[in-house]
């Protein structure tokens, strides 16, 4: 801390800036992170939800994303999220309660659900969650 700042958090928060741009995420994104304080960012690798190799990686990636990063988007736009695919690395940023929405949904995908059975899913917790609301 030092005379020009008055927060003790901004060290933190620069470096969560930092962070949130080197894994991928655009520059509005990781603004956020500045601007709002209860954005987080949750990484997980797909061997931490099931060991696949080879093609069986691949294909599990490519599910992640959808056709033309369909999937991806649903997810985003679902649960009100920002998630980046790095190889086999995946970054979610966002609220604490909507990254476990958007990871359970990654997790069902990596498991080998079809995603019109996760978007369902999400329709379905998106409207009780507006309820609640």
């Amino acid at each position: 801390m030092s005379k020009h700042t008055e927060d003790i958090g901004s060290l933190q928060k620069a470096a969560d800036f930092c962070k949130a741009f080197m894994m991928g995420f655009d520059v509005a994104d990781a603004i956020a992170l500045l601007r709002l304080d209860d954005l987080f960012i949750d990484s997980f690798e797909v061997k931490d939800v099931k060991r696949l190799h080879g093609d069986h990686l691949s294909r599990c990636i490519g599910r992640i994303a959808g056709k033309q990063g369909q999937t991806k988007y649903a997810i985003e736009n679902a649960t009100r999220t920002r998630v980046v695919i790095a190889d086999r690395h995946i970054h979610i940023l966002g609220s604490f309660t909507n990254i476990k929405l958007a990871r359970d949904s990654l997790c069902a995908l990596i498991l080998g659900s079809a995603p019109s059975k996760v978007y369902s899913h999400l329709r379905t917790v998106t409207k009780r969650v507006q309820e609640r609301l």
